[in-house]
């Protein structure tokens, strides 16, 4: 796995969770990070039966390249009912490849499959990337923004160390009609933001990290009908599993500590934000 996306090889699975009393969808995974198997392999039937096992029973699988967007093509057509694909250029990964130009065309060609519902994910990272790329990077990013709004489909966005960026060039090229920040990292005011500016806010493990109250502050504040909830698997699985493989499964974790967060009760909490998944995603079907 390539570092320049902030990936790391993966540890242990962390253990599936106790299911949920209603269904919920995990918004945001890579799951070919979790399994490195092929798109319709029994390895991602295992995961997502695993998931399901837990009362997770939908995933959206997330792209970050050229190569592997087709990869959650495929996979989102193997599992019909159970898997929906976004496809896009990562903001580490635009910056570096050979040909951006004929990437991004790439991804335009995938974003009129049917059953890919997003462009994402794409964004600004300035913690990896280093100053001299970071033209390409905001270029790349003003693609992506454009083509969700040709193909009238979400835009889902990585933000790290960028927030002020990111939030002026949605400014600048005009957001599309649904913009979700993925793995939400802001805090308090820049929620406010956000959420005056209609853009979902999609909420992961991180929240549940003892060195991040403002994402608690942060998660208190965001109306029902503006959240998400994500595990970005493999990456940043929930206390008490930090540092484990994260997998779709740990949607029950979240799911529940975000609930006692905002004082709301687990089931309604599943069934507004699967609604808002529906709503802004589509049929899974």
């Amino acid at each position: 796995m390539s570092d320049r996306h902030g990936l790391a090889e993966p540890r242990a699975a962390a253990p599936i969770p106790e299911p949920l009393s209603r269904p919920c969808i995990d918004v945001h995974a890579h799951m070919e990070l979790v399994t490195e198997s092929d798109p319709d392999s029994i390895e991602i039937r295992d995961l997502l039966d695993a998931a399901a096992a837990a009362g997770i029973d939908r995933v959206v699988q997330v792209g970050y390249s050229a190569e592997q967007s087709r990869w959650g093509v495929k996979c989102a057509d193997a599992f019909p009912g159970r898997v929906l694909a976004a496809v896009a250029l990562h903001p580490n990964e635009a910056p570096i490849v050979e040909d951006l130009e004929s990437d991004l065309a790439i991804i335009a060609e995938l974003a009129q499959h049917p059953r890919v519902r997003a462009i994402g994910e794409t964004g600004l990272d300035f913690f990896r990337t280093a100053p001299e790329l970071r033209d390409r990077q905001i270029y790349s990013f003003k693609r992506h923004i454009e083509l969700a709004k040709s193909v009238d489909k979400a835009l889902v966005i990585h933000d790290r160390n960028a927030h002020r960026a990111v939030l002026d060039t949605l400014l600048e090229v005009g957001a599309p009609k649904t913009t979700i920040f993925h793995c939400y990292s802001g805090d308090a005011q820049m929620a406010r933001e956000c959420i005056d500016a209609g853009y979902i806010l999609s909420f992961a493990g991180t929240v549940t990290f003892k060195n991040a109250p403002e994402l608690r502050e942060a998660v208190k504040l965001v109306p029902i009908d503006q959240l998400l909830i994500e595990t970005d698997s493999p990456f940043l699985a929930p206390t008490p599993h930090r540092g484990a493989l994260n997998t779709p499964a740990q949607i029950a974790n979240i799911a529940r500590f975000i609930a006692d967060e905002r004082g709301e009760d687990i089931d309604y909490l599943c069934d507004r934000v699967t609604e808002n998944a529906l709503r802004l995603f589509g049929s899974f079907n």
